[in-house]
């Protein structure tokens, strides 16, 4: 369609009007490789080009990940104004390359608050807080988005003391809340399962009476429920007088990652009732609800019903969960034939599900087929050889582990330590195995030898020489 409207503009003669070639620039750069290289063309043959010009094209390379062309382009300007600078620091920080970021920001005539906040935004993404947290106290003014930002990227790192400190300074300046600081927190607190955080911005919410929009309820749904707390994100969705296709989704994958298979697919009868049309992140949940409660025959139902009743071709995803259920519940042949038949490429996620079914039911000879498929996607990923050892040993083969185990080492593969994490007294804390970084780690390990003490009386397997692990201590 853009080159058919060049083409118009051409026969017509409008190139002469700057503003023309412009927006065709910007056009085509929406269109991916193709589309920037048309682009180029045409910036290559404008006679005349202004600043709008050189931004459109530096704009056009980055949306393609081409930071070095972009980069140059830059260098060549003969003017710059303040997009320009802003366009390639963003650029810079989206592909983490903050020490380049952080050059180019000293090196700007001026800054204004994007510049900024694009600096906050990049070292919350690497995770280096401190320097976020020095490039956002040293900005000579503050808007409600670089304060979405340091509040957002302290709750990613489950960081709550710190949050909440930042939230409260937020409220005394005068700061009042808007749709998008309030949905940014929000979804920082449902990554890392930051509850304290959420709360506070829910009690902001109610105190001030925010009018919540669909898309701000749909938030608090969503971190309630990754966070535990259904009996909350229930409350919320019950009190929403207009829901959307993403309320139902939410408040339905709450229920079915915490077990609760027969509420999520409640939920989903009483959607179909309202006339809401599923999507497929509808049928994610259904059948993750059907995972997790054990419902092999409804989950093969709705599965098969995605396409003849809902005209929605089930995607990989959807595979994933069909295999994932088989698999837990035994029937390790249909899903290897499902894996087999599906119309496109497993991926390793995929083989990764049959695999861990393989380990759950001890079944070797198919775990071995599976870990040849997986091989071939990722060979370096240690956690596929690590399961097939384990189910070897679970067979009692034990050459077959030391085989496993020497191949790990020809190869140089490595499995790195599990990470766990915790809440407590609002802060999150991640811990690996025999980790003793915490200060008060002999307590903490004088607690499993007592945990390890009563679970060797209750727990230890009467037919099996295996021993139980607890806290990366062997019982």
């Amino acid at each position: 369609m853009v080159e058919m409207i060049h083409t118009q503009i051409e026969k017509n003669g409008f190139l002469g009007d700057i503003f023309v070639p412009n927006a065709l620039i910007d056009n085509y750069s929406k269109f991916g490789e193709f589309g920037i290289k048309a682009a180029l063309r045409l910036f290559m043959v404008m006679e005349d080009r202004d600043v709008v010009s050189w931004n459109s094209m530096i704009g056009g390379f980055l949306k393609v990940g081409e930071l070095t062309k972009a980069r140059k382009l830059f260098d060549e300007m003969p003017e710059r104004d303040m997009v320009s600078w802003n366009t390639i620091l963003d650029g810079y920080v989206k592909a983490g390359e903050m020490e380049e970021a952080f050059e180019l920001f000293q090196k700007m005539p001026q800054r204004n608050v994007v510049s900024w906040s694009t600096m906050v935004m990049g070292y919350s993404k690497a995770g280096d807080m401190d320097m976020a947290k020095v490039f956002f106290d040293r900005m000579p003014v503050k808007t409600l988005v670089p304060w979405t930002i340091i509040i957002s990227g302290y709750a990613e790192k489950g960081l709550a003391k710190e949050a909440i400190e930042l939230y409260d300074r937020m409220e005394r300046d005068g700061l009042e809340l808007d749709d998008g600081t309030v949905i940014g927190i929000l979804a920082a607190c449902a990554e890392s399962g930051l509850l304290a955080v959420g709360v506070k911005v829910h009690d902001s919410i109610m105190r001030q009476r925010f009018r919540c929009s669909i898309a701000v309820c749909n938030a608090l749904i969503d971190m309630y429920a990754k966070c535990g707390i259904l009996d909350k994100a229930w409350n919320v969705f019950n009190g929403m007088t207009k829901r959307d296709v993403v309320s139902w989704n939410a408040m339905m994958q709450g229920f079915a990652m915490h077990g609760r298979g027969r509420e999520a697919l409640n939920v989903f009868s009483r959607m179909k009732k309202e006339g809401i049309q599923p999507d497929t992140v509808t049928f994610v949940g259904v059948l993750c609800a059907c995972t997790h409660a054990g419902f092999i025959d409804e989950g093969v139902e709705y599965f098969y019903a995605m396409e003849k009743d809902y005209e929605i071709v089930p995607q990989i995803e959807h595979y994933g969960c069909m295999v994932d259920l088989l698999g837990r519940e035994g029937h390790l042949k249909e899903a290897f034939r499902l894996v087999c038949d599906m119309p496109f490429e497993p991926n390793a996620i995929i083989w990764g599900t049959l695999l861990g079914a393989c380990r759950l039911h001890n079944a070797v000879e198919l775990a071995e087929k599976v870990l040849d498929h997986l091989l071939k996607l990722d060979p370096s990923d240690p956690g596929n050889y690590s399961m097939l050892a384990n189910i070897f040993a679970a067979a009692g083969d034990w050459d077959s582990v030391a085989s496993v185990r020497l191949r790990m080492k020809s190869i140089g593969v490595q499995k790195p330590s599990g990470a766990s994490s915790i809440e407590v007294d609002n802060e999150v804390y991640e811990f690996t195995v025999f980790d003793r970084s915490h200060p008060k780690f002999d307590i903490i390990y004088e607690m499993i030898d007592r945990l390890g003490q009563d679970l060797r009386q209750v727990v230890r397997p009467k037919d099996t020489t295996l021993p139980v692990e607890v806290g990366g201590v062997v019982i």
